[in-house]
């Protein structure tokens, strides 16, 4: 469905002649096609989906990272497209959750689990990963989930 969408917006950025936008949407179908052709050889997720939300995060980091170092590099102009190609990127993606959402989800889970401390941060991350997938960025999800086993932790 979202890579049916990202179809669609491509054909009415062309019809528009909107040259940026057509080609962000590129570069987002480009990643798609790389993916489609790693999983041939791997293990696929099931669901579409879910791959096209994996993709289109791991693009939208790079674009963050990238207007970091442009911003610091003092190359205002690169760091600009980046942040369109980020604009284009996101508007695909899930609504994220925000971090009070996301720490009581978490929190939720940690319960669910059993995670009482630290030593319990990988299984409580694999399960946020195959719960919350999509709706937190996972750098995100590692710290709220590292601050909610402390506060466990500590009583």
């Amino acid at each position: 469905m979202i890579r049916q969408s990202i179809s669609a917006a491509l054909t009415a950025a062309m019809k528009a002649r909107d040259a940026e936008r057509v080609a962000a949407l590129r570069l987002v179908q480009a990643a798609l096609k790389n993916r489609d052709i790693e999983a041939r050889t791997g293990d696929a997720p099931a669901d579409d989906d879910a791959l096209v939300i994996e993709v289109l995060q791991k693009m939208a980091k790079q674009r963050r990272e990238s207007i970091e170092m442009y911003r610091a590099g003092g190359r205002d102009d690169l760091a600009a497209r980046e942040a369109f190609e980020l604009a284009v990127i996101e508007g695909f993606l899930p609504a994220q959750l925000d971090d009070a959402a996301a720490e009581a989800a978490i929190a939720a889970i940690a319960a669910r689990v059993g995670a009482t401390g630290p030593k319990d941060m990988g299984a409580l991350m694999t399960a946020v990963k195959a719960e919350l997938a999509g709706q937190v960025d996972m750098s995100r999800a590692s710290r709220l989930a590292r601050a909610v086993l402390e506060a466990r932790a500590t009583g």
